[in-house]
């Protein structure tokens, strides 16, 4: 049957439904005689006609509908888009609200200035530098201050050393070790007071937090010679201390001199040391005071182990204790 109208492309990509015309069989009696031909139905035509051109326009204002829908849609997101970049401008991240604890801190730091900022990271490197050090003072290192020549030439008059607080406890004493000890036996001469200036407590407080050493004058520096237990004597047929019958080498004596002898022959008790410096000719150790507790050093006044010298830096170093010098030695009897 012969086509109405061309076929047009539907706005999906697919063609229409083709819309065709024929004739309507007549029932009525009055229609033509058969052979005749049948006309066709005008209205029909026309209706289908009228019909299928209101469809396409109706689809055609459908499409026009959707696209105009899709435009209105796509401009609102981007009007959406731009409005939420400039609340993260203004605000920062999209999900942090103006209100937000994040958006806050951004607006708070904005009104900064850079000097405060960087004062405030000053400010907390400080603190966690006192902090840490306080930590390392009291448990691990102490720093302390050599005022005096009796342990040349190991240690010199201005030097600065770090003592481990480890020794003795939990970690043991050894002979050879050079020890800090306070001077609980009255060794020393009463330190007189110090004049006071406008400044004292700071230096007071950088002492107490481990930033400067103890410079308070009422410690003392020996060098362990006789541990609990040993027999200490001085000195035999060739002029040599002896531990436990052993003549020692002793290479850490200041080379400089030579030590005069002062005969003594003692038992380190238990709980004590026995001590002596390395200058030996300057050296008011257990020697010069046997007359207070036989010269003995009680271990629990003992701060600890002289580890490194760190000041001055042409004489940073770490402390020896000769291990080669004790090694002959033998335990203590009954030991």
């Amino acid at each position: 049957m012969p086509e109405t109208e061309p076929r047009t492309p539907d706005p999906q990509g697919q063609d229409r439904p083709r819309v065709t015309a024929s004739a309507i069989p007549a029932d009525d009696p009055a229609d033509p005689p058969a052979g005749a031909p049948a006309p066709a139905p005008a209205s029909a035509s026309a209706s289908a006609l009228q019909d299928d051109s209101a469809g396409a326009q109706r689809a055609d204002g459908s499409e026009a509908d959707r696209i105009r829908g899709a435009r209105t849609e796509a401009a609102r997101t981007d009007r959406a888009g731009a409005e939420g970049a400039e609340r993260d401008r203004a605000d920062g991240p999209a999900h942090a609200g103006p209100t937000s604890r994040r958006a806050r801190k951004a607006k708070a730091r904005e009104g900064r200035s850079p000097l405060f900022l960087w004062l405030k990271e000053v400010a907390t490197v400080v603190i966690v530098a006192i902090v840490l050090s306080f930590l390392i003072k009291t448990f691990l290192f102490r720093a302390f201050y050599i005022p005096s020549e009796s342990m040349v030439n190991t240690l010199d008059v201005n030097d600065r050393i770090f003592v481990n607080l480890l020794v003795p406890e939990p970690m043991a004493l050894q002979r050879g070790d050079v020890v800090v000890f306070r001077d609980s036996q009255g060794w020393l001469a009463p330190a007189a007071e110090k004049t006071k200036g406008p400044f004292t407590w700071v230096q007071d407080g950088l002492t107490f937090v481990g930033l400067l050493p103890d410079n308070s004058e009422q410690h003392l520096v020996k060098r362990v010679i006789g541990l609990p237990g040993d027999h200490v004597v001085c000195c035999d047929a060739g002029g040599q201390l002896t531990v436990n019958g052993v003549p020692l080498d002793e290479k850490y004596i200041n080379s400089a001199e030579i030590p005069q002898v002062r005969d003594f022959d003692v038992v380190v008790p238990a709980g004590k040391v026995w001590v002596m410096g390395d200058n030996r000719n300057h050296s008011a150790d257990s020697r010069a005071h046997m007359d207070a507790n036989g010269g003995f050093v009680n271990e629990s006044d003992i701060e600890g182990k002289a580890a490194v010298i760190a000041w001055p830096l042409n004489r940073m170093s770490a402390l020896d204790n000769y291990p080669d010098v004790f090694r002959s030695v033998p335990a203590p009897a009954g030991k």
